[in-house]
């Protein structure tokens, strides 16, 4: 583990990350962010955690990626996802088994749907519409399902793919069913507290210390305070708090065989494919998007888009590397910085 000294050598200077710094103050200069904050590992020792622009813009604050808390978006799936596998592991639930079997009460389709095809998006349940991504009601994860319930599927389950988080949702009241306490709780502890993620929360719209504020662009270089919106009925796909140090212990997590089955998690992060085709995958797996970065590189991971919020968190399992970066901010759409960046990361450490 690293000291106390090495980690906070590692946070105030570059490391040899140099190119990559440059990068990212470009990023905070032109406005692009209000705030950012990284952390790359190798071989489950970091080698580079920094914070960049301010978690709170009138007051000042500046990022810290060991205590400024971010909303991190869809980067909740693989957390909700290694909750999925350790259920899976202790036999109380099965990947091919039924919806219906965990939750009877879920109206019935015309087809039967997977807890698999649930995880990778095969399902056919539509994504959101209108303003339910920003809806502001307190719903609970079962009062939740309510939105979509009612819906035919798009089409018959693991025929084609649509990415929806309303996937997630109902993957979430299964475990809740099964295990009988409310899913946060099995989460915090079968995932959170082993994997040492103690600075990762349920988004409850609660003072936490650390928090940053979350905002959007207002006009060009402005930025504001998002609105107040609940992200508690879509805590496994959406919900989660967290550092961008915690996500990266997270991901090293993945990596190390006393605390995940390699066996178990392989089908997690093994894309899907339409209809079992070798030829058309998914890149998604359960949970974990399985695909190759803009250099080509293997990852599984995800990306994050929540109100006031955007991530990235990847896992390259070939050179035992883990990224993660969030912001404060939706979607700040400099994908292409950020491929850039990615790449910097790969040469200062020469693995490319």
């Amino acid at each position: 583990m690293f000291s106390f000294f090495n980690s906070l050598f590692a946070q105030e200077s570059s490391n040899g990350f140099d190119q990559s710094e440059r990068i990212i103050n470009k990023i905070i200069r032109k406005k692009k962010v209000p705030g950012l904050a990284i952390t790359v590992s190798k071989n489950n020792e970091v080698v580079w955690s920094k914070g960049f622009g301010f978690a709170d813009i009138t007051n000042k604050i500046p990022v810290d990626p060991n205590r400024t808390i971010f909303r991190i978006g869809s980067v909740s799936k693989p957390i909700a996802a290694a909750g999925l596998l350790k259920i899976v592991e202790e036999g109380k639930m099965t990947l091919d088994s039924s919806i219906y079997n965990y939750v009877p009460y879920f109206p019935k389709k015309d087809y039967d749907i997977t807890i698999k095809q649930l995880g990778g998006h095969l399902s056919g349940i539509r994504n959101y519409q209108g303003n339910e991504f920003k809806i502001n009601k307190p719903l609970d994860i079962r009062e939740g399902i309510s939105l979509f319930e009612k819906d035919a599927l798009l089409f018959q389950p693991g025929t084609n793919y649509n990415y929806t988080s309303y996937n997630w949702n109902l993957i979430s009241l299964a475990i809740q069913e099964c295990v009988k306490i409310p899913f946060e709780d099995f989460v915090k502890f079968k995932v959170l507290i082993p994997f040492n993620m103690d600075k990762t929360f349920v988004d409850k719209n609660q003072d936490i210390d650390g928090k940053a504020i979350f905002y959007e662009k207002f006009r060009r270089r402005r930025f504001k305070p998002v609105q107040e919106t609940n992200n508690y009925f879509k805590l496994a796909s959406g919900g989660y708090l967290s550092t961008s140090k915690d996500i990266n212990t997270f991901g090293n997590a993945l990596l190390n065989d006393s605390l995940v089955d390699s066996n178990q998690l392989q089908p997690f992060i093994t894309a899907q494919k339409i209809n079992n085709n070798e030829s058309t995958s998914t890149y998604y797996g359960i949970g974990f998007q399985v695909s190759y970065d803009s250099s080509g590189r293997p990852y599984f991971g995800h990306i994050g888009n929540g109100l006031g919020g955007y991530g990235i968190f990847y896992v390259y399992p070939e050179q035992k590397v883990v990224l993660s970066i969030l912001t404060n901010i939706s979607n700040p759409n400099i994908d292409k910085e950020f491929d850039k960046l990615i790449d910097t990361i790969f040469e200062s450490m020469k693995l490319n």
